[in-house]
């Protein structure tokens, strides 16, 4: 097990290709030209994975208008990913990421402690990714409620 090497700004975004709880694909290639914002996060329907969805949730107006996508990923089941969207009414995809993949390219997989146990997981972080696929803002210390708000404030 070892600590996570999230990238940073200025970083080019790795290629990937995944596909959304609904089936949809999506990969690098198919957002470039877009602004988007990864946010990872560690499972669905936890009390501080919840509360950042519904504050990007609530914001959703402002990302819009700040033409940036807006993307959560975690390792759930695409079914798990479907209910949390629906019960919490998420007008954003989330992406699959059962096998890691996406978490440790952008490095974000790694070392966690909870509880006195330790174990290899997702940390909660955030990446805003300009129309070049460039890294225009690392988030690697985030606080579930505040960072939906922290990221439109600085657009």
């Amino acid at each position: 097990m070892k600590k996570p090497e999230p990238l940073e700004e200025g970083d080019q975004v790795p290629n990937f290709a995944t596909t959304d709880d609904q089936g949809t694909k999506v990969s690098s290639a198919n957002l470039k030209g877009c602004r988007f914002l990864l946010y990872f996060y560690p499972r669905d329907n936890t009390p501080g994975c919840t509360a950042q969805a519904c504050g990007f949730r609530d914001l959703w107006d402002g990302f819009k208008d700040k033409k940036t996508k807006i993307f959560g990923v975690s390792g759930d089941t695409a079914k798990s990913h479907e209910k949390f969207r629906k019960k919490f009414d998420l007008p954003f995809p989330l992406l699959m990421d059962e096998d890691h993949s996406l978490a440790k390219a952008f490095g974000v997989w790694g070392l966690k402690k909870f509880m006195g146990r330790e174990f290899d997981g997702i940390h909660r972080m955030s990446f805003l990714v300009d129309d070049a696929g460039k890294i225009e803002k690392a988030y690697h210390k985030v606080k579930a409620k505040e960072n939906p708000a922290q990221i439109l404030s600085e657009l």
